[in-house]
């Protein structure tokens, strides 16, 4: 069983209020998800919330900071990149209460965020039968 199955039990059981939250791994951390949109971001111990421009303002009074990343190679290699998701202040992290107003507030950012994204056109299944490629006649002899 991986070391972090505690952790993200932890954190189920932090945030229940909220409602059923599911654990998903990625990359390095993993995301917390809620009614279909990931509000939590998981890595190395911490848990970090979705967050908009009044939610931050709110969680740094609260002496809490971004998540940042910093890709090591690609076209953004070595730029800090604030990824919209902040730490859970301390006084949250023993208190599901207080953890579930602020998972609530990130909830309801994630939610509106993936709203205002425009939705991805379904594929659509071609409406005729794949082409199949002629054979050659068989016995039949090619001049040179």
């Amino acid at each position: 069983m991986p070391a972090d199955n505690s952790f993200h039990e932890y954190v189920k059981e932090l945030f229940a209020s909220v409602g059923p939250v599911q654990i998903k791994r990625m990359f390095g951390g993993a995301g917390g998800y809620a009614d279909g949109v990931m509000f939590l971001l998981l890595g190395n111990d911490t848990i970090h919330i979705k967050v908009d421009d009044a939610l931050k303002v709110e969680l740094r009074e609260e002496g809490s900071g971004p998540f940042e990343w910093t890709p090591q190679n690609g076209p953004r290699a070595g730029e800090t990149i604030d990824l919209g998701y902040w730490r859970l202040p301390d006084s949250a992290l023993d208190d599901p209460d207080e953890a579930a107003l602020w998972g609530r507030k990130a909830l309801k950012i994630a939610k509106a965020k993936a709203a205002a994204k425009p939705q991805k056109k379904a594929r659509t299944v071609a409406k005729t039968a794949p082409k199949v490629a002629k054979e050659a006649p068989a016995n039949k002899k090619t001049k040179r």
